[in-house]
């Protein structure tokens, strides 16, 4: 008996240790975390840096940098921030110029269109802008061609390369596999679902691509030639050509100014400080730049509430899902300090019922303070309708707009199944309980009565629009059907307001609210140190991080959208495209 309660004792003992280790290493792990966020100082003579430690993302939301990558070099920026530096540093006489040198950078094509603007402005200064780079991608050059200067590494290149898309269809793989998709869509440009339904591009698809891709292309390749001073025959020549490849020919055909080495640019730059060769560059990056400016304690808030990824019903903190965005909007709307609330949308769409109980919550909001949109990357099916309970619309030049279109997408494996001698006998109550079946496929009269609840899902979504827009359902059916838009275009047929940025967006909703003395914040905010740890220990965070590190970021969102449990047979606003500059 003795020895039981030894026993007993001994693993009482070793699970208090347990648990008293595992508390005090999480102690360590937010110490640590939270470890040189001590507010920064500006040197005199400093340069405001633009490297490859730096990611620029749209929203707290896509910051997901895990506690356990203490050494990650890599730190996100939110765009907005980004833009507030460049802003501030054109009048800081600690700041002398802005030196861009990134190779890569991960930044959706408005991002870099508004930065970039930030960037001109910044040059009416008087300061200087340079940028280098040593296998320069497209983006990056986008970006850098602003300046003022570019420089090469003699062994460099730059991928100038233009614009294209590959759509893979998936029919024929499915046929031969026995793989049954039933298909229920209105629009006769929702070509989400085309890969299911044909082997080659639709001539509907393939026109509003073209016109897609031609719209962002010129807006981009435009602004790269004119800050490089070349003709617009020029540009295209070098383009197709892709004399950006071969460094000599960069030089040539004045994409580039100088062919360095790195060490060459750093003399460059001290010479232009005055400094002597053994004295060091004073490079602050942005983010110690963003995190040097002074706590506002200004008692008015606008609020930029961030709608950024897939609309989905539910809970969770890396996409837009309903049930959070519900409390946000609702919080915002009984929040006094808060003046008006400007809802940045960067999502192609998701659930419909996800999104119609947003857009009710927003409409909610908006009868009590102003409510502007401002469209980010994409603002397409889902993630337009959201917008329709908006004051005013702005959007960027370059956003996938409109998608004003509904699909339902319901998979079987019946043919499959058969082929391997598995069959399934159905005994039910009703004449349509075994409405889905992975075995059976669709009952004949489910098919009819999707069909009808998408035509009925598009007649709400039009109808919104037509309030929203001020037009007929006849006028919204006609550049609806699913098409998508670019912002240039969506402004020519009336489904935004305005072309601008989020700035743009927060000066007029401070404007309509009559608020002077006020703080920009952003929601929802950044998870603390707690809950990212509880968070972490979900199970559907652990499948979520140990899926993606397998299939990567990119393939992950596919992932996300075709097989993950809460997205299947459901009635979906969703655009199968997303714009990235590569």
């Amino acid at each position: 008996m003795r020895s039981f309660f030894k026993n007993v004792l001994a693993n009482i003992v070793a699970i208090f240790i347990i648990c008293a280790s595992i508390f005090f290493f999480f102690i360590f792990i937010m110490m640590m975390s939270s470890m040189g966020e001590e507010k920064p100082s500006v040197k005199e003579n400093s340069i405001l840096t633009l490297d490859l430690k730096t990611q620029v993302i749209d929203s707290e939301t896509e910051d997901q940098e895990s506690l356990f990558t203490l050494k990650n070099k890599v730190k996100n920026a939110m765009a907005y921030n980004i833009i507030e530096a460049i802003k501030k540093a054109k009048t800081d006489d600690k700041i002398k110029g802005i030196s861009i040198e990134t190779d890569n950078i991960n930044a959706g094509i408005t991002q870099l269109d508004d930065i970039r603007l930030a960037l001109e402005d910044f040059k009416k200064s008087g300061k200087f802008v340079y940028a280098y780079g040593n296998s320069v991608s497209q983006p990056a050059y986008y970006l850098g061609s602003v300046a003022d200067q570019y420089f090469l590494n003699p062994a460099g290149g730059i991928e100038l390369k233009g614009l294209s898309t590959e759509v893979v269809f998936l029919k024929d793989f499915m046929e031969k596999y026995g793989i049954g998709m039933q298909v229920i869509r209105h629009g006769k440009f929702k070509a989400a679902v085309e890969p299911y339904l044909r082997n080659e591009i639709s001539p509907e698809n393939k026109e509003q691509l073209s016109t897609l891709l031609n719209d962002i292309w010129s807006n981009t390749s435009s602004k790269i030639a004119a800050s490089r001073k070349i003709s617009a025959e020029s540009f295209k020549t070098t383009v197709d050509s892709l004399y950006g490849i071969i460094p000599d020919l960069s030089l040539q055909h004045k994409l580039v100014d100088r062919l360095i080495q790195k060490t060459e640019y750093d003399a460059f730059l001290k010479k232009k400080l005055n400094l002597k060769n053994d004295d060091e560059i004073n490079k602050i990056s942005f983010n110690k730049y963003i995190n040097s400016f002074e706590t506002s304690t200004k008692k008015e808030e606008i609020a930029v509430l961030y709608a950024s990824g897939k609309i989905m019903n539910g809970e969770g903190y890396d996409n837009i899902y309903s049930e959070d965005y519900v409390k946000y909007i609702k919080e915002l709307q009984n929040d006094k300090k808060v003046k008006a609330v400007v809802l940045r949308i960067n999502s192609p769409g998701g659930s419909a019922n996800a999104s119609d109980e947003i857009l009710f919550e927003l409409q909610q909001l908006k009868k009590t303070k102003p409510l502007i949109v401002s469209f980010g990357d994409y603002a397409a099916s889902g993630g337009y309708y959201i917008a329709m309970a908006a004051d005013k619309i702005y959007s960027e030049p370059n956003t996938l707009t409109g998608s004003i279109g509904v699909f339902g997408t319901i998979p079987n494996a019946k043919e499959l199944a058969n082929k391997n001698g598995i069959r399934a006998d159905v005994v039910a109550t009703n004449a349509n309980s075994n409405m889905f079946s992975m075995l059976n496929g669709m009952s004949p009269h489910s098919v009819n009565i999707i069909t009808r609840s998408v035509e009925q899902t598009y007649k709400r979504f039009v109808h919104f629009v037509t309030q929203n827009r001020k037009k007929t359902f006849e006028q919204i059916d006609q550049v609806g059907g699913g098409r998508i838009w670019s912002g240039t275009r969506a402004k020519e047929i009336g489904l935004v307001d305005e072309l601008g940025s989020l700035h743009d967006a927060i000066l007029f909703a401070a404007k309509k609210a009559g608020a002077k003395n006020y703080e920009v914040a952003s929601y929802p905010a950044k998870k603390d140190k707690l809950d990212e740890i509880i968070s972490m220990f979900s199970s559907d965070e652990i499948e979520a991080r140990w899926i993606k590190s397998k299939l990567g970021v990119d393939k992950y969102k596919l992932y996300q959208q075709v097989l993950k449990e809460n997205n299947k047979s459901e009635i979906m606003m969703e655009s199968p495209y997303s714009v990235t500059l590569k």
